[in-house]
């Protein structure tokens, strides 16, 4: 990371918190390390300046990192900070229960750094994005509520992104569809129009070379003229969102949900996410280039 973060870590095994804060400095991060739940919460609450990430033990003393979890994810003020749980077991229905209630992800302990680190630096890196779209939505105005039907065409991460920021302003709450807009507009381009498959991009963010490898499959002859089409439409009491990519499909059934298969990768959990989180309805059609989500709007 090019800018200092603040990481609250919440460890009671006294060595493994200076192992982990030492390496942590290290790669130029703040970090301040509680014993146990209730401490951190109460750092959390004090710090003037925040937090920007916590990595957090599931077992802990007074209250444990399941209840930490959800008292963060409940409260206004810090439900944005990503999560990082740690845990000595593999106990995939718990797993299951912190990624529902909306941590990041997963460490089996031993740690090992080099998965630590790079966790670390994408969980901060989405969550960057995430408040600056967040910032500009918060300050537009919604020109797209007079908009009943349009299409969009676009072809890499960067312009994917800034039409998520913008289709977010039609919704009757921009910040709870904005990331779920994000993860499907990028799926399309990484995923479908670049052939980038599951397991490459799991080597790439390893590697740290994910963001070299999609500008150079851009500019690829066989895949330079692909691009992503959006269609959107206004509906008496919902809003229609339909992304279709070139790519050749991929078995989306397998990503709808949290698999305990998947909990330790460095991906996989955008597609269950924006189901669970951002839309009422998630629908994957054809061979999985084509998807359509909605946004009801007659509860608002």
């Amino acid at each position: 990371m090019t800018e200092t973060a603040r990481i609250l870590l919440v460890e009671d095994e006294e060595i493994i918190a200076i192992v982990i804060r030492d390496l942590l400095v290290a790669e130029g991060f703040e970090v301040t390390i509680c014993e146990n739940g209730v401490d951190a919460w109460q750092s959390l609450q004090a710090a003037a300046d925040g937090f920007e990430l916590v990595l957090l033990d599931l077992e802990l003393p007074l209250m444990n990192g399941m209840q930490l979890l959800g008292r963060i994810k409940s409260n206004a003020a810090f439900a944005r900070i990503p999560v990082i749980m740690q845990t000595a077991h593999s106990d995939k229905q718990s797993i299951q229960e912190g990624l529902s209630q909306g941590a990041y992800y997963y460490l089996t302990k031993p740690v090992q750094p080099e998965i630590l680190l790079a966790v670390i630096n994408a969980a901060l890196e989405q969550s960057r994005e995430l408040a600056a779209m967040l910032e500009t939505v918060s300050r537009a105005e919604q020109p797209l509520s007079l908009m009943k039907s349009g299409s969009f065409c676009f072809r890499n991460l960067e312009e994917g992104r800034l039409l998520a920021n913008y289709l977010a302003k039609a919704c009757p709450d921009p910040e709870r569809v904005i990331q779920g807009l994000q993860e499907l507009l990028i799926n399309a381009v990484e995923h479908g129009n670049l052939d980038i498959s599951y397991a490459e991009k799991s080597a790439l963010l390893l590697a740290g070379s994910w963001q070299e490898e999609i500008q150079k499959r851009l500019q690829l002859p066989e895949l330079a003229n692909r691009f992503v089409e959006v269609h959107f439409q206004r509906q008496p009491e919902k809003l229609v969102f339909t992304i279709q990519d070139q790519g050749d499909g991929f078995d989306w059934r397998d990503f709808l949900e949290f698999s305990p298969e998947r909990v330790f990768d460095l991906h996989g959990r955008g597609i269950a996410m924006a189901r669970m989180m951002s839309f009422d309805h998630l629908e994957y059609q054809g061979c999985g280039n084509r998807v359509m989500v909605c946004v009801n709007t007659s509860q608002h």
